[in-house]
């Protein structure tokens, strides 16, 4: 027996199908070839006998008559018989009898046959070729080689509103936009060209008749061939992928905006980052509009509806016009405003399809819009932690498809996240004036009066690292018209280095009043910065690039009446130091370790500087340690300090410009001094012996000098003065006295001797002879202290001029 075939073709075609003629008694008046081979009966051995007693078994003569009835009373009948083969077995076969009329009108019966199983086959791709045409949801192109169409599926008429008959014998692509339609055929032609199909190729399909509604399928094109190889066309396979194709863009937007949106704690950059995100894969035109408040850093206050400051937008396209309002200025939106009513509300608005004249009649709000020309609105609220911070509005005008509520709520997740990220930066630049405002309040507002030097200054915080540094400078007058000139940085950020300087700056300035050497200043500070450190360790507060190891610290004193400046670092860069003609360089200065090392020495060096000369301190930011190497950044230094006769604040900024870039990654403070000296006639010294009579001898000198200076009226108390101090050292120390006056923007008095005896004043008691003396000059003088030196000790005095220096 033969197999059942797997031909596509009708299996009861002439060539293919069993053939019997039967008359109309029933009996077999023809046969042919095919029936013979597929049931072994021979035509002489079945024609003039009736075929139900050769062909069918006795159980299945009833299903046959009843089949004879019904093909008489209806003219035809198909359907499922066994028949019987010549070795006796039993084949199913599918039938399909008609009537056949002679010319003698004779009436016969044409009997096609075929295996069932054949049959079933060919009906079930028939049903298929029938679905893929008629039922199929996914659309089916049939190109002949021509590159004309030949057929497509209802599928293609749904999805293109054309019906399926006008397509046949169109150009491939004939329907489609000029773009569109050249990628269908260059498709087409690469199938035919190369005989190889190709899967999952994405189209953008765009309508003649409907160029604005955008859709997207997925296209597989294979090619139809004969049996010989030729091939006769090619059939594309086309699925509606649009709705995939827009989530899967939407995924990708949220994506990019999970990296773009929020690379930095600026409210402003983040606004501007959203809008951005949204121009063009969302809407044509996009803006960011957040209440006042929140770009200064402020909560805003429930249910605040403005005014609000642009801080974002962005427009697609070259031509496009820009907004009316440029960034950073404030917007007042009418209270029928879709923007006022998203403030207000806390929701956001959908406006698919504006009216023609909406410029005109919803509150004036077209004097927001960055094209009148457009379209479609969506205006969201931009809200985080329960408040609303601002909104952000979007435009459609150049692409012509108005917004949908898919749209709506990618919107609104965009936004949301957004805000987040806006919140976020509002609270670190509220964290961030407050320690701006915490570290103003403790760096120096003014350089303090003093003769012995002219200063300029800078502060630049960092704008590239969160946190602020804790860099600081002063400037302190010391006694004998000295100044005390100090940098230093303290490790870490934030607030708590910020406080930590000012603690440093307050002990500072407690040491310096002491009038200690600079190498002891130190020493006293590193004892600090471990107290700090321990203080810190032993509350449990260890929060990361919170804790304070250790600080950094230069400390320089400079004496504009010997021209000798004493200076000590802890782990600082060096000075410059610029002679006045020119010449500058790292001054050779030990650099001892870091404050809170624990103990290790300092190591104080003196130096003359002429006058003129320009002493440069600075912290590392300005040398950039962390970005460049630290000797290129000296070298750049040095280059720009060698003009020393310009005017201090214009190389000071010469030094900024030169070192400091747009961004710097660290503070940076700077220091740049210029040398006075006193000119030789305000200052006179004297050495006086040990002896009784010096105390007269001081007052003698002292009364001819302030004659001298026109000073008369400061001649009695300073007499005093100097008498008394001559006379301590007389009783109380050892060594010749050196009695010093000074007149600089005080007269100042000094008398020196070889004792380390600190003075104490004390109240005497009525019956008390002496212990008046110091009570006498702290009384006269409006400041008095002791220094102390290697070589001894100086007790000073100062009392204001009173505007009579000549």
């Amino acid at each position: 027996m033969k197999e059942p075939s797997e031909s596509h073709d009708d299996p009861f075609a002439p060539h293919l199908a069993a053939v019997a003629v039967l008359d109309d008694r029933g009996a077999v008046v023809g046969w042919n070839r095919r029936a013979q081979e597929l049931l072994g009966h021979p035509a002489t051995a079945v024609i003039g006998r009736p075929a139900g007693e050769v062909l069918l078994d006795p159980r299945d003569l009833p299903a046959a008559r009843e089949a004879a009835v019904s093909c008489r009373r209806a003219g035809g009948w198909s359907g499922v018989l066994k028949v019987r083969h010549r070795d006796g077995r039993l084949l199913e076969m599918g039938l399909r009898a008609h009537p056949v009329s002679r010319d003698d009108r004779t009436r016969e019966w044409l009997l096609a046959g075929a295996l069932a199983v054949d049959v079933l086959e060919w009906q079930r791709d028939r049903a298929v070729l029938e679905g893929l045409y008629g039922r199929c949801p996914i659309g089916l192109v049939v190109h002949g080689p021509d590159l004309k169409l030949l057929r497509v599926n209802r599928a293609i008429e749904r999805f293109s509103g054309v019906p399926a008959a006008e397509f046949r014998g169109m150009p491939t692509g004939c329907f489609l936009l000029p773009d569109d339609a050249r990628r269908a055929v260059d498709r087409v032609r690469q199938v035919i060209d190369t005989g190889r199909p190709t899967v999952y190729s994405e189209q953008l399909v765009r309508l003649q008749w409907d160029p604005a509604r955008e859709r997207v399928a997925m296209v597989s094109s294979f090619p139809m061939k004969d049996p010989s190889g030729r091939i006769l066309g090619v059939a594309e396979m086309i699925e509606d992928i649009t709705e995939r194709h827009r989530a899967q863009r939407r995924l990708a937007l949220l994506d990019q905006a999970a990296s773009s949106i929020g690379t930095t704690l600026d409210v402003a950059e983040t606004a501007r980052e959203l809008a951005e995100v949204m121009v063009p894969h969302l809407a044509d035109h996009a803006s960011v509009d957040l209440l006042r408040p929140v770009t200064r850093g402020e909560e805003p206050a429930q249910a605040l509806a403005g005014p609000v400051v642009r801080v974002g937008a962005c427009n697609v396209g070259a031509r496009q016009p820009g907004p009316p309002h440029p960034q950073g200025e404030p917007v007042e939106f009418g209270p029928d405003t879709p923007q006022a009513r998203c403030l207000a509300a806390g929701r956001p608005v959908l406006e698919p399809v504006l009216a023609p004249d909406w410029f005109s009649t919803e509150g004036h709000q077209g004097a927001h819009a960055p094209d009148l020309g457009s379209h479609s609105l969506i205006v969201v609220p931009l809200a985080a932690r329960g408040l609303v911070l601002g909104v952000m509005t979007l435009w459609r005008s150049r692409r012509p498809d108005p917004f949908e509520a898919d749209d709506l709520t990618l919107a609104q997740e965009l936004a949301s996240r957004a805000a987040v990220a806006i919140d976020n930066a509002r609270r670190f630049t509220e964290q961030q004036q407050t320690a701006f405002t915490l570290q103003s309040s403790l760096l120096p507002r003014a350089v303090p009066d003093q003769s012995a030097v002219e200063v300029a200054l800078r502060y630049l915080p960092a704008s590239a690292a969160p946190g602020l540094g804790g860099d600081w400078f002063d400037v302190i007058p010391l006694s004998g018209a000295r100044v005390a000139l100090v940098v230093g940085d303290v490790v870490g950020r934030g607030i708590h280095a910020a406080a930590t300087m000012g603690r440093l700056r307050t002990a500072v300035h407690t040491l310096a009043s002491l009038d200690l050497e600079p190498d002891e200043v130190l020493s006293r500070l590193d004892d600090l910065v471990n107290l700090l450190a321990a203080e810190q360790e032993g509350a449990g507060e260890r929060p990361v690039g919170e804790q304070v190891v250790g600080a950094t610290c230069l400390y320089a004193v400079y004496d504009p009446v010997s021209g000798r400046c004493s200076a000590a670092r802890a782990g600082h860069p060096p000075p410059v130091v610029t002679a006045p003609d020119g010449e500058a360089a790292p001054l050779d200065l030990p650099a001892g370790p870091p404050l809170g090392l624990s103990g290790l020495p300092f190591e104080a060096r003196d130096v003359g500087l002429a006058e003129g000369s320009l002493l440069c301190l600075y912290t590392n930011g300005l040398i950039g340690e962390r970005t460049i190497d630290a000797d290129l950044g000296l070298s750049k230094l040095c280059a720009a300090l060698t003009r020393p006769a310009d005017a201090l604040e214009r190389t000071c900024q010469a030094v900024v410009d030169s070192l400091v870039p747009a961004r710097p990654a660290d503070d940076v403070a700077l220091l740049i001094a210029r040398t006075r000296m006193l000119p030789p006639d305000d200052v006179a010294s004297w050495s006086l012996p040990l002896e009784p009579a010096s105390a007269g001898r001081a007052r003698e000198l002292t009364s001819a000098k302030l004659t001298e200076w026109g000073l008369e009226h400061l001649a009695f108390t300073t007499e005093l003065i100097a008498s008394e101090l001559v006379t301590n050292v007389y009783r109380y120390a050892s060594g010749p006295a050196t009695l010093r006056l000074i007149r600089e923007r005080s007269l100042v008095c000094e008398v020196s001797d070889a004792s380390h005896t600190s003075p104490h004043l004390r109240r005497a008691r009525t019956t008390d002879e002496g212990g008046r003396g110091l009570f006498l000059v702290a009384q006269m003088a409006e400041r008095w202290g002791t220094r102390y030196t290697r070589e001894g000790k100086t007790v000073w005095t100062e009392q204001p001029l009173a505007g009579t220096l000549t």
